[in-house]
């Protein structure tokens, strides 16, 4: 752990996100991206603005989450062999407990991928965490295991890329894998299958509550969201190959189903004015869509607002802001689209290669690139770069926002940027 002294402007801005909120899951509380905090740093570099730097043991892509004053991550040891859940202290870098949940046998994964890939979750009392083969665990906030489950194992050609959401109780993740196998392998990933599904726990016992099931589909590594209507049941909505699909988030009720052709998506569906927008296909059929939410039943495309065939993103997600949305692509073209029609208003190129999904704070989109360097922009209909930030080492994990910081893991360290606030 290295401390780093925080300039007096920075640590007015520690102060001011003292009353800040917590980041509990992959892309923040609504599992959007978004940030309610203001004065957030903008400018920093790998020596400059940083509160802590601390070294993590194993190769892991999972995002940080906080809760309060802990930070929690995962990441896989020995190979990948040894699945442990970490805490942080998130004043000062400090690793408060470091317990192997449970181990398991690496397998096939995509270079990109890791064996520790899922964010964790919580919901104030418990951590919930999901690894390369499948299997759950939930840990105190003192790190020991309160339940695991390892009934669900999955297997696909790409390793598993989603993370879990939390709902009312429940700890919801997509299964979109492929078939085991050199006979079987093609299935679910070259060819649609029927063993993709949506599976629900109960975050007290680890026992399952529903399934989900998709019908045909295939390979995806989505987040799922839920999106409530102003009248009406929640829903998750979650992306698979070939599908954008709704289930009812009380009971894994699949409520409605469209197309979307492709496999192996990896960013998550986001939604906004009432639309779901996605990303997938290849072959020449890549695009960005928007679908209407609110349908029920088999609907295809009929439900279908607007596609965009340009800046689709392979990996990062995309990021709504009324009325925007922003993308990043994994070649660094970066574009503002119009969300109700899918209009260009503007593209650019940024430096480097990205997987991480972007950020909104503040009247900022803050974009992360996989050498470690985040440009900010103004998030608006013109492009307007407010600063470049770089840390000069590797990054495939999403920043976390919380509390006046910025949480972003390297390939080998946790970095916060932003002095942790005073107690005095």
């Amino acid at each position: 752990m290295k401390l780093i002294a925080c300039t007096p402007w920075l640590l007015l801005a520690g102060l001011a996100g003292a009353r800040g909120e917590n980041w509990p899951q992959f892309r923040g509380p609504t599992g959007q991206g978004h940030s309610t905090e203001t004065n957030l740093p903008l400018h920093w570099s790998a020596t400059a603005q940083l509160a802590w730097k601390t070294p993590l043991p194993g190769q892991a892509w999972s995002s940080p989450i906080v809760w309060a004053d802990q930070v929690f991550l995962t990441t896989a040891t020995e190979n990948g062999a040894s699945c442990r859940v970490l805490s942080l202290d998130r004043k000062s870098g400090r690793v408060l407990w470091d317990h192997e949940a449970f181990r398991q046998v690496p397998g096939r994964k995509e270079a990109r991928n890791s064996f520790a890939t899922p964010t964790p979750a919580t919901d104030g009392e418990r951590v919930y965490a999901c690894f390369y083969d499948g299997s759950f665990v939930a840990c105190d906030f003192r790190g020991a295991v309160v339940w695991t489950n390892r009934r669900h194992p999955f297997y696909s050609q790409h390793g598993l890329g989603s993370s879990p959401v939390l709902y009312r109780g429940l700890l919801i993740m997509a299964r979109d894998g492929s078939g085991e196998g050199e006979e079987k392998r093609s299935l679910g990933w070259q060819e649609p299958w029927d063993q993709g599904y949506v599976l629900a726990l109960d975050t007290k016992t680890g026992q399952e509550r529903w399934r989900g099931r998709r019908g045909l589909s295939r390979i995806a590594h989505g987040t799922p969201v839920i999106w409530t209507p102003a009248a009406g049941r929640a829903e998750v909505v979650t992306e698979a190959g070939d599908v954008v699909q709704g289930f009812d988030a009380e009971t894994g009720e699949r409520l409605w189903s469209s197309t979307v052709v492709g496999e192996g998506k990896a960013p998550s569906v986001v939604v906004g004015q009432g639309l779901v927008f996605t990303a997938g296909g290849w072959g020449g059929r890549e695009s960005i869509k928007a679908f209407r939410l609110g349908g029920r039943g088999e609907l295809g495309e009929s439900n279908l607002v607007w596609q965009q065939r340009k800046g689709m993103p392979k990996v990062p997600s995309m990021l709504h802001v009324t009325p925007h949305v922003f993308v990043i692509t994994d070649t660094g073209l970066a574009l503002c689209l119009a969300a109700a029609t899918g209009e260009i208003l503007w593209q650019e190129r940024l430096e480097g290669t990205f997987s991480a999904s972007p950020v909104y704070a503040d009247g900022r989109v803050y974009f992360l690139n996989d050498q470690g360097a985040t440009t900010v922009i103004k998030a608006g209909p013109r492009f307007e770069v407010l600063a470049r930030n770089p840390l000069g080492e590797k990054v495939q994990a999403s920043m976390a926002v919380s509390q006046g910081q910025l949480l972003i893991r390297t390939e080998r360290h946790l970095t916060a940027i932003g002095c942790p606030p005073s107690r005095d």
